[in-house]
């Protein structure tokens, strides 16, 4: 299997709904009663919950982002957990899972599209949340099965290939969109891509003309300084240093309780065909004047092409949405020809000659 175009699925991709989570739960429902006579209390493949707490926590995502758009809730969960009955059967938690996700489902058609509600993976509307329930759903019903003697369930490709195109832009786009999927959640290894050892999805990432811009997280800016993948499929030898380094300033940031979320590190990330080609964000959090500083860098096999400069636009543009950012700086070696090039073109202005370089800023209108 090669890193292609999703071939034969492009053409059903679009916004994830309720008809979706119908079918998921449908599947999940099937393929579970068909182990519920056997032991759920071991644990689940490649988790520490078991099996029968792996169910309850499928059915607890339905029933909290159910929660998350009908409450509204735009800065935290919902504060509540499902619990089910002592001496509830596995038979049983199907049966919970079928009514919770049913409670989803009815969530997404009746959310208006302009809700927006809180996820730390970013905020998400009705379509994103609906996209979520399906992942809980294939992923833990395909750990459950793995830990009962049914290693090879596949769901259908178009299920995948649409939570792909909704969650994960940033993972590679292949001819199996399942495969991809155990891929970018760390299940699986793909292609000649190893298996992650930290993932995340992006509800909301930034987005440029060819571009995303995907938040380093604290967990996975660990796995970047400590010489993992952070998550990404990355283009040539990347990533390169200084996006290693910048993952290090977030997980210090997170250590001093100085850290911000959105204020750090993000992976430049090509959309057309999911690869990593650098890293660009925030050295901090503005400070009490409003000033931020920004630095960058591109894999040697991205330079040239225009992807500094898009990507610096776009986190400068996100960088003024917030009222209390006043000016944005950049310092450039004073040799770096090509990077005077990316921030005079991103729209900076020379302000002061310092130890470190030429110190460029872009200033509120």
């Amino acid at each position: 299997m090669g890193i292609k175009g999703i071939t034969g699925i492009a053409g059903i991709t679009g916004v994830v709904g309720a008809d979706d989570i119908d079918e998921a739960v449908a599947l999940t429902a099937r393929a579970l009663r068909g182990v519920a006579d056997r032991d759920w209390s071991g644990a689940a493949a490649g988790l520490e919950w078991s099996c029968y707490d792996t169910a309850v926590h499928i059915a607890g995502d339905f029933t909290g982002y159910a929660a998350q758009l009908t409450g509204r809730a735009t800065d935290t969960y919902v504060p509540f957990e499902i619990t089910p009955d002592p001496g509830t059967t596995p038979a049983g938690l199907i049966h919970v899972i079928e009514a919770t996700g049913g409670l989803l489902s009815a969530a997404v058609r009746t959310t208006p599209d302009e809700v927006r509600a809180w996820h730390p993976y970013g905020m998400a509307g009705a379509d994103g949340f609906a996209a979520m329930g399906v992942v809980e759903a294939l992923l833990h019903t395909y750990d459950i099965l793995g830990a009962l003697d049914v290693p090879d369930w596949r769901p259908p490709p178009h299920l995948c290939a649409r939570v792909l195109d909704r969650l994960f832009a940033h993972a590679p786009r292949t001819d199996d969109p399942w495969r991809t999927l155990l891929w970018a959640t760390g299940r699986a290894e793909l292609d000649l891509l190893p298996r992650l050892a930290a993932w995340r999805w992006y509800a909301q990432p930034l987005r440029a003309e060819r571009l995303l811009l995907c938040e380093v997280s604290p967990h996975l800016a660990a796995d970047l300084h400590g010489g993992g993948s952070g998550g990404f499929a990355w283009a040539g030898d990347g990533p390169e240093r200084g996006t290693r380094f910048a993952g290090g300033m977030v997980v210090k940031a997170r250590e001093d309780g100085t850290y911000r979320p959105g204020w750090g590190t993000y992976a430049i990330v090509r959309a057309g065909d999911g690869r990593a080609v650098g890293g660009i964000g925030f050295h901090a959090a503005p400070d009490a004047e409003g000033q931020a500083e920004i630095g960058y860098d591109l894999v040697e096999a991205a330079r040239g092409q225009g992807y500094a400069t898009e990507a610096l636009r776009a986190l400068a543009d996100w960088a003024f949405t917030h009222p209390e950012v006043t000016v944005l700086r950049a310092t450039v070696d004073r040799g770096n020809t090509p990077s005077h090039g990316v921030v005079t073109r991103a729209g900076f202005t020379e302000a002061a000659a310092t130890d470190d370089g030429i110190r460029y800023e872009l200033r509120r209108g």
